[in-house]
């Protein structure tokens, strides 16, 4: 009985445990009943994993438009969000713009994939979807996080220095750059490729078995064998290791090693070394010991040379400083407000101004619209039939005047429009950083060889033109309106898009302040004569002989293009860079050359004629050959600005000046007066006049940019122009040969032994300044050694042959 009642029991027990399963499972067939909780977690798991889809489809629109909306995000999110006239391309809108620049340029780069990927687990967990754990994979994916942005910022940020996207993030970015500052970029890269094998390790049990197996694991060893021929090639020069190839065969064991040549021959002839066995084959080989040389078929070595063409790789110029790293974006102050430019109160009120304004004068309008810009805002109007435009123009002081700001500008007409522009000033106006213009699309995707961007323009679009197409450039404006700034936004510009080995600058500051924060860079980008001492420029005459200098320069480039058959410096380039022109003949490769004059109105009125005109020669012929000219002044005045440099310098930028004849001066144009200053200018190229907003990058952006090149290896000079003797010199005449230099007579030897006679070698030969070399050159002429400067030419030896040289230097005077 007691076993019966227990097994009632434990029957009883068991109904009443699938009872309760019934009861918490909703009754089985019915369905389940989520309670409170799980319907919160269902609720919270189903955008959650539709968010997170909606980031993988903007992440990627990102990476497919190669981050072209960057540019436009350097406004505030409720800017973005309400200005209709930003158009963005991301397949995810304004919002998904903002979204991706977050998570791959703000965040973690291309690990921010990973993060969807987490994302999608958690909401799969919450909705209780699928079998994992959730821990383990949150632990492998921060590690992966951390370690790709790290990864891909280390080892891609070259690929991408010029392109919008950060693929490893700016976290990425910062961790790396402090890494490789802390133990270098080799021991960066040993963290992380330990850090990874430790995951291997840990992740699978097997790994570390595996990766003892695999270095452990016996590689193939090649044989040395002895050879037995009468093959006249493998006489000659018999190889040591003999593999399979063309003329071939090898049968191996871990016993024997045999070659059978595939044409027996009738006899064998036997090599120094080795022993002969007698067989069937004309080839015997014994296996001597492991050798590792390489392998070569002799026999048909000569045959061979004939048919082979040799693939010669196009000459790359960079490849000098391979290593040389771009500026990066981050040198830049992002100087965005956040602030509109313009309210809809300000645009309303101007143009009910503009509209009462012309009423009084009975002048109707037909219709009337705006376009803002960061400074100033075109109204156009249109007015209506039978109004006189120049009845208009004469109401720009009224106008003015009724809205009670300064630098109003009237346009009559607006060209290539039937329009008549009137421009005013915001009254908050909006700063142009450097930074939003060389991240922009337009500057990064652009194919210029010499890009500048410039500012933006009323219309707010980023200005970039080309300065080979302009090709010389005049700068002018009055002191503290933004000229020196410009000048940096436009050295700055090709610094961020062109390689050391592209292009030099010539720097020229009588001032002796304005462009010395770029001699940090004399070993990437600036050219001097030799025996300079500093490679800005800034004593008057050394500025005479450099210009003459260019001048030779500018003459042997065109004998260059001459014999290449080219008529510009980018054909000549092509042809040499693809191997078409013989270095051992002169070529060379060609960088561009810009030449960048401060104060061009101090030159003046020191030098006067001696200046302006290698400099207008210069501007006449060195466009085709790569030589451009950027000349600033602060005096724009007739006898400063004159007829010839007005005529050589087609493209004119005007900041602020005092009066219209100064803008005349500039521009044959009014306009610079009515200037509100601060960077306001005025750009003329080809007699098109538009109206600038200059990007401001401040000392220490420049300073910065400066630095971060400077640091970087080098080339071991500044690039050297050709020698130029001025002849302010002393003539032959008046050198006294009594008091010659101690090397005069070696130099002689070596002159007279080379039977070329130019200053530059004497001074690399004797390890001396160009000064001093000079000055033996002149003794030498004055001797009878040498002949006179002959300019761009090595000068003439007049003596042949040593023994008439030593006649020549006993008869010296002692």
């Amino acid at each position: 009985m007691t076993f019966q009642n227990d097994q009632i029991m434990a029957q009883q027990k068991v109904d009443n445990q699938q009872k309760t399963a019934t009861v918490k499972n909703g009754g089985g067939a019915r369905g389940a009943k989520f309670t409170g909780w799980e319907k919160f977690r269902n609720i919270i798991a189903v955008p959650l994993f539709f968010f997170s889809l909606y980031l993988f489809v903007v992440l990627i629109s990102f990476l497919l438009q190669e981050g072209a909306d960057v540019s436009h995000l350097d406004v505030s999110i409720k800017e973005l969000l309400t200005n209709p006239n930003i158009k963005i391309e991301n397949a995810g809108g304004k919002w998904g713009a903002i979204l991706a620049n977050w998570f791959i340029n703000k965040g973690f780069g291309f690990a921010s994939f990973i993060i969807l990927y987490l994302s999608v687990l958690v909401s799969l967990r919450l909705a209780k979807v699928g079998k994992f754990s959730l821990a383990k994979n949150f632990g492998y994916g921060i590690f992966f996080i951390i370690w790709i942005s790290i990864a891909l910022a280390f080892s891609l940020s070259y690929f991408y220095k010029n392109s919008p996207i950060l693929p490893g993030g700016a976290y990425g970015f910062l961790l790396s750059q402090h890494l490789n500052s802390v133990i270098g970029k080799f021991g960066t890269f040993f963290i992380l490729f330990g850090s990874l094998l430790i995951l291997i390790i840990v992740a699978f049990e097997d790994a570390w078995g595996a990766i003892i197996g695999l270095l452990n694991s016996k590689r193939p060893v090649r044989k040395e064998v002895e050879l037995i021929t009468n093959d006249p090639y493998l006489l000659v020069q018999p190889p040591k290791t003999i593999e399979k190839d063309r003329s071939f065969s090898k049968v191996a064991d871990d016993d024997e090693v045999k070659i059978v040549y595939s044409e027996p021959d009738e006899d064998s002839i036997e090599l120094e070394m080795g022993e002969v066995f007698v067989e069937d084959e004309p080839y015997q080989v014994i296996e001597k010991q492991p050798f590792d040389a390489p392998v070569a078929d002799h026999r048909q070595m000569d045959s061979e040379e004939a048919d082979v063409e040799i693939e010669e790789v196009d000459y790359d110029p960079t490849l000098d400083l391979s290593r040389y790293i771009f500026p990066t974006i981050d040198l830049l102050e992002d100087r965005a407000t956040g602030n509109p430019q313009v309210t809809n109160d300000e645009l309303m009120a101007n143009k009910n101004k503009i509209l009462q304004t012309l009423k009084n004068y009975s002048i109707e309008i037909e219709k009337i619209r705006a376009t803002t810009g960061p400074t100033v805002t075109l109204y156009e109007i249109v007015p209506a039939p039978g109004v006189r435009i120049s009845k208009i123009k004469n109401l720009e002081d009224d106008i003015a005047l009724s809205l009670s700001a300064l630098g109003i500008r009237i346009i009559a007409p607006m060209p290539g429009k039937g329009t008549v522009g009137i421009e005013v000033p915001n009254n908050k106006p909006e700063v142009v950083s450097m930074r939003s213009l060389i991240a922009s699309k337009v500057f990064q995707e652009s194919d210029f060889e010499l890009p500048l961007a410039l500012g933006k323009t009323i219309s707010n679009e980023t200005f970039v033109v080309d300065l080979t197409k302009m090709p010389h450039i005049l700068v002018a404006g009055a002191t503290g309106q933004g000229k020196s700034v410009g000048l940096n936004a436009i050295i700055s510009s090709l610094l961020y898009k062109k390689h050391p080995s592209q292009l030099k600058f010539v720097f020229i500051d009588p001032k002796k302040v304005e462009l010395n924060l770029y001699s940090v860079i004399e070993k990437h980008f600036l050219a001097k004569m030799e025996g300079m001492e500093d490679a800005i420029i800034t004593d008057v005459q050394q500025v005479k002989d450099t210009l003459n200098s260019l001048i030779i320069e500018m003459e042997r480039r065109y004998d260059l293009l001459k014999i290449a058959q080219t008529r510009n410096v980018k054909e000549y380039n092509v042809k040499f860079i693809s191997r078409r022109l013989n270095p051992n003949k002169g070529h060379r490769y060609l960088p561009y050359i810009v030449v960048v004059v401060d104060e061009f109105a101090d030159l003046i009125m020191t030098a006067g004629k001696e200046i302006e005109l290698p400099i207008a020669r210069i501007a006449q012929l060195a466009r085709a050959v790569g030589i451009h000219m950027i000349i600033a002044t602060q005096r724009p005045s007739i006898n400063i600005i004159t007829g010839v440099i007005k005529a050589n310098f087609p493209t004119r930028i005007a900041f602020k000046v005092a009066s219209m004849v100064d803008s005349r001066t500039i521009l044959d144009t009014p306009g610079a007066n009515q200037l509100i200053g601060r960077g306001d200018m005025l750009v003329s190229i080809g007699n098109v006049l538009t109206r600038i907003q200059c990007a401001f990058v401040d000392t220490p952006e420049v300073e910065a940019i400066a630095n971060f090149i400077g640091k970087q290896p080098g080339y071991p000079t500044a690039w050297a122009l050709p020698e130029y003797r001025s002849d302010s010199t002393d003539s032959p005449d008046e050198v006294d040969l009594k008091n010659r230099d101690e090397l005069f007579d070696d130099a002689a030897r070596i002159v007279v032994l080379n039977q070329t006679g130019s200053t530059s070698s004497i001074q690399r030969k004797f390890s001396i300044g160009y000064n001093r070399a000079g000055r033996i050159m002149d003794q030498l002429e004055a001797a009878g050694i040498v002949g006179v400067n002959a300019g761009s030419k090595a000068r003439e030896v007049l003596i042949q042959d040593e023994n008439s040289l030593e006649h020549i230097l006993r008869k010296l005077p002692q």
